[in-house]
């Protein structure tokens, strides 16, 4: 496979249109090459590498937008909020460091615009060796927008929008909503299933007219290969298409489908290799660094992030799409967080490598990291984060997975979901988990005044083990362990009574009631 060629500043342009951004001030050409993405933060030394865009989150003003032009002159533009204030100063200094100037719509969110950037940059990274990059699927877009006359968006089965073409201002909110969020808005999908009209499309071969009310009608038509759909194309119109724009849409619908087939062979053969390399990182040894240059990542100062979802699902293959989409969720949101992250999925868990600036609060850092994320994607995906200790460099990389996977696994035993651990919260229970691991290996039981009560338990029906649990995590007050289950606190006295006669325990010693409580939680016999 070869490497494709970087999107120039033109053509990003050309295929967001003036919907998301807009140049402000241009030093001339726009066909510079775009290298990445990077978000700009004031608390941190800049250093953008050549042919970066920058987004210029909080910078408004035209003295802050020259010091901005300034600092990332080896860029290929920065990213302001409109309305952009440009004078003589900031027309001077685009000029001075040939770096172009681009105002993002206001309806827009940052993560938005960093995912639309981030997918083009993306799009057809990977082709065969010795062949032409195929177009893709933004080309495609603008070239039946042209043959239509209409804004077009090319979408997915679950309506995610995977490309769109210009002019997408002349279309109505609904589809700058869409195009915003790369996701058709659910109002809109369940009023599209409620009517009908997804099943219409589906089982219809050709373009179907759909008359909307609120907003202008569209024309749809399903991607398919064989019998399987692989999406679909909408088109924003003012009236239905004539015969021949409808034999235009049924065939780009076939090439549609051919890109889609091209493209999810190629997505599948990235994530073999970004979860190989990924894996290598996070063993730590010493292919560890070649690994690290080949993905991107930083080499130093790294937290790792378990993640996995709460609820798989029973279908093999649907669990596992799910997995994947969550996956490609963490990847999204770590990566606009920092340009040196990566995310892959391992077996059922999605690892991140997230960098941290020298702050002495790391690992609390990233547990912020991922509550944001969970608190993102929150009902879509119910899932679970274990973070790792900060490692300072690849070679404790391995440790801060382990603690990764054991805070996770902390998680689990708590039955809990849409939750977040740090290692360091959550280092005693984890150390239990291990020891329980450690006696279940070696085969060992319980023993002493405990294994006492569990065996006279067993052979009378009694329930002496629970009054221990009780007594020992109500620090001893009788009261309200007697409440805890549910007895009169006399019965519970009696109890009480029986299981120091039985056992031999004495709930005196504090030794003893460390020993007891430990053997409750290693052999499982807690709540």
């Amino acid at each position: 496979m070869t490497t494709r060629p970087r999107a120039s500043l033109r053509r990003i342009l050309d295929d967001l249109g003036s919907t998301v951004l807009d140049v402000a001030a241009s030093p001339g050409g726009l066909d510079t090459e775009v290298t990445g993405v990077h978000i700009y933060d004031p608390l941190d030394e800049l250093m953008l590498p050549s042919g970066g865009i920058l987004l210029g989150v909080g910078v408004e003003g035209a003295e802050h937008i020259c010091d901005l032009l300034e600092a990332a002159k080896a860029g290929s533009g920065i990213v302001v909020k409109q309305p952009v204030a440009v004078d003589e100063r900031v027309r001077a200094k685009v000029l001075e460091t040939g770096v172009a100037l681009l105002g993002l719509t206001r309806a827009a969110s940052w993560s938005q615009v960093a995912a639309l950037l981030r997918s083009l940059l993306a799009e057809g990274d990977l082709t065969e060796a010795g062949q032409s990059p195929p177009d893709d699927l933004f080309s495609l877009a603008n070239a039946l927008c042209a043959l239509l006359d209409a804004p077009i968006t090319i979408e997915d089965r679950s309506s995610r929008v995977l490309a769109f073409s210009g002019r997408q201002d002349e279309a109505d909110p609904g589809r700058i909503a869409t195009v915003l969020g790369r996701q058709v808005p659910e109002s809109y999908q369940r009023m599209l299933d409620e009517q009908g009209w997804f099943r219409k499309i589906y089982q219809n071969p050709g373009p179907v007219y759909i008359p909307l009310t609120e907003s202008l009608p569209r024309v749809a038509i399903a991607v398919r290969s064989g019998d399987e759909i692989l999406g679909s194309i909408w088109a924003a119109v003012r009236e239905p298409l004539s015969k021949q724009r409808e034999w235009a849409l049924i065939d780009a619908a076939k090439i549609v489908a051919l890109h889609l087939l091209r493209q999810r062979v190629g997505a599948d053969t990235r994530r073999r290799l970004q979860a190989d390399l990924l894996s290598t990182v996070l063993e730590g040894g010493k292919d560890a660094a070649e690994a690290a240059g080949r993905l991107g990542v930083a080499s130093e100062r790294l937290c790792v992030l378990a993640a996995q979802l709460a609820d798989d699902q029973i279908d093999a293959a649907q669990s596992e799409s799910s997995r994947q989409r969550f996956c490609d969720a963490l990847a999204l949101h770590v990566g606009a967080i920092h340009p040196k992250a990566a995310a892959a999925l391992v077996g059922s868990v999605a690892y991140a490598v997230l960098p941290m600036h020298a702050s002495g609060e790391e690992e609390a850092r990233a547990v912020r990291v991922a509550q944001s994320f969970l608190s993102r994607v929150g009902p879509r995906h119910n899932a679970n984060i274990g973070v790792g200790r900060l490692a300072a460099d690849l070679g404790e990389v391995a440790r801060s997975r382990a603690d990764a996977d054991r805070s996770l696994r902390v998680l689990r035993s708590r039955g809990v979901s849409g939750q977040v651990a740090g290692y360091s919260d959550v280092h005693f229970e984890a150390l239990l988990l291990r020891l329980g691991d450690l006696a279940a290996a070696e085969e060992q039981t319980p023993t002493g005044p405990f294994q006492r009560l569990l065996r006279y338990d067993a052979e009378h029906g009694t329930e002496l083990a629970a009054t221990l649990r009780a007594y020992l995590d109500s620090f001893g007050d009788v009261n309200a362990a007697a409440a805890a289950v549910h007895v009169h606190s006399n019965t519970f006295r009696y109890r009480l009574r029986r299981l120091t006669e039985i056992s031999g325990l004495d709930l005196a010693d504090p030794e003893a009631r460390l020993a007891a409580m430990l053997m409750m939680r290693i052999f499982g016999q807690r709540h």
